[in-house]
């Protein structure tokens, strides 16, 4: 068992008081914020004093300990008004969770209560210009010399690049090392000397969240930085922390087709033809019909999925189905909700475009739905053969 379940009044009270700063705080300025690609940086000192920084880290370094059950609520509820904010906190938390893992007690120690109070914020840094769902195939080195580490390198698609302050930093330490992820480690890299930003990457959604380039070039971390203290686990350690990353991913599909729904529902009822709402009009309930179903399957997948990451179990056949499902519910509803709302959906003064715009990246995000559907197919069959 992981972190413990809350009661479900302790769950509510903290479901509510998001749903107040989600009502008061975040919806009046989302739609500026996404048009203007305007870093939500109020948002984020809100988000410290919450605690999300700290969600599912354990109560013993000032984090809430929140089971991912929990967690993953939160995340449908926030995506279901602003799906981008939640990628500030996610990766971030990725990163803790491997410190929390894999780390040493000194690195807990020095570490964790930062991560959790958000007074240190960051991400993963594992994806290269040339390797992304192929992790084994980065190039980023670093060369031991006495007890400190030279690294150089590039990373790409990095979240928080920009405003983050520290990355868990995946290089190889052994390049001639066969299996190759046996020569892999993996690194807490705070920003100084030798690491810069390079360009902040243009996107078509997930507007305001930084996501940039990262250049070390003779970087240098003393051996203290090694998560674990010991070379070549670092990819099981980035890779272990992919599972709640993907439910995370998943929970935004969920929060995205269940906002798309909430859009298209509420139009259907406003807009009106042939003298009564477009709701009442079969061709509109078809697709209401088949949105509502799509969004309470992702749900429930998702909610499978973290049930299982809690139990302690391996769940990464779970973890892949939800974030596969969900991710392609919450493109397939955007879109249903945009014909639903018929030439209104291409206006920036509706909200709908923005879901349209969101929802792909959660099919590429944390592994594309090409590689969940072979995770899922795999593990499908050794468990089958098991039985």
């Amino acid at each position: 068992m992981r972190n413990a379940p809350l009661l479900a009044d302790e769950e509510q009270a903290l479901f509510d008081t998001i749903d107040r700063w989600l009502d008061t705080k975040v919806r009046p300025v989302v739609r500026q914020h996404d048009h203007d690609d305007i870093y939500p940086a109020q948002i984020v000192e809100q988000m410290k004093e919450l605690g999300l920084f700290g969600a599912t880290i354990g109560q013993d370094y000032g984090g809430l300990g929140l089971p991912a059950t929990t967690y993953a609520k939160i995340v449908m509820r926030i995506s279901d008004v602003w799906m981008a904010i939640t990628g500030i906190f996610n990766s971030h938390l990725i990163m803790a969770a491997a410190v929390e893992r894999f780390g040493t007690p000194e690195q807990k120690a020095e570490w964790l209560p930062r991560f959790a109070s958000g007074e240190v914020r960051g991400g993963l840094a594992l994806t290269e210009p040339d390797c992304g769902t192929d992790l084994q195939a980065i190039r980023t080195t670093a060369r031991r010399e006495g007890n400190r580490y030279i690294i150089n390198g590039t990373k790409t698609w990095i979240s928080n690049g920009i405003e983050g302050s520290c990355f868990a930093l995946l290089v190889k330490t052994d390049p001639g090392a066969e299996p190759r992820h046996k020569g892999m480690s993996l690194f807490l890299a705070p920003k100084k000397e030798g690491f810069r930003v390079g360009k902040k990457i243009e996107k078509l959604g997930y507007k305001c969240i930084d996501s940039a380039e990262l250049v070390f070039d003779d970087y240098e971390l003393d051996e203290s930085h090694l998560i674990g203290g010991v070379e070549g686990q670092g990819f099981q350690q980035a890779t272990g922390g992919l599972e709640l990353g993907r439910i995370n991913v998943a929970a935004r599909g969920v929060g995205l087709a269940e906002g798309a729904l909430r859009l298209a529902t509420e139009y259907a009822q406003l807009r009106r033809s042939f003298g009564k709402p477009i709701a009442e009009h079969q061709a509109i309930q078809l697709k209401l019909g088949e949105m509502v179903t799509r969004a309470r399957a992702a749900r429930l997948l998702t909610l499978d999925a973290a049930q299982t990451y809690d139990r302690g179990e391996r769940c990464d056949m779970e973890a892949g189905m939800a974030k596969y499902f969900a991710s392609e519910a919450a493109v397939e509803n955007s879109l249903e909700s945009m014909r639903i709302h018929g030439g209104y959906s291409y206006s920036k003064e509706f909200d709908i475009e923005r879901y349209f715009r969101d929802a792909p990246l959660m099919c590429i995000g944390e592994g594309t739905n090409e590689m969940q559907r072979i995770i899922i197919s795999k593990q499908w069959i050794k468990r089958s053969a098991a039985a």
